[in-house]
């Protein structure tokens, strides 16, 4: 008796056919996920700037009656400080970076906050003053 069983494994053509399909659905797809990771860094780093940080700064201002000057900086809210009269820290767990890796610029009294501060970050390109930078101001204004 001949036994007659099927092999039923893929050819050649049906992988290639479908190694295709999968490249052309890649190619449509790729193109519209470039740039997202970039909004969302600038995203995140709206949100570090007009909260987290910034409800961490007005919580030291509460506690010692001014925030922290420039000289103390951002450090105050992860340390004590000398200035500090009633530290209830830590405000924060570290000291934030944005998500480039590069330090929140902190100004207090601010330039463009005189009754409060100054808080950004230099943005994508890591230059100060261009149109890419976050900040806790209107700008144009």
């Amino acid at each position: 008796m001949k036994n007659d069983k099927m092999n039923h494994g893929f050819t050649l053509i049906e992988i290639m056919l479908v190694i295709l399909i999968i490249g052309i659905l890649a190619a449509m797809a790729i193109p519209r996920l470039v740039g997202r990771s970039q909004e969302a860094k600038i995203t995140a780093t709206k949100a570090d700037i007009e909260s987290n940080i910034s409800t961490a700064l007005d919580l030291y201002e509460l506690d010692n009656g001014a925030y922290p000057t420039t000289e103390q900086g951002l450090a105050s809210l992860v340390e004590k400080s000398a200035g500090a009269t009633n530290w209830n820290g830590p405000y924060l767990k570290k000291i934030p970076k944005d998500p480039w890796g590069k330090t929140y610029l902190y100004k207090c009294p601010g330039e463009q906050n005189t009754l409060g501060f100054d808080l950004s970050s230099l943005g994508p390109d890591g230059s100060d003053g261009t149109q890419d930078d976050i900040v806790n101001w209107h700008k144009g204004e």
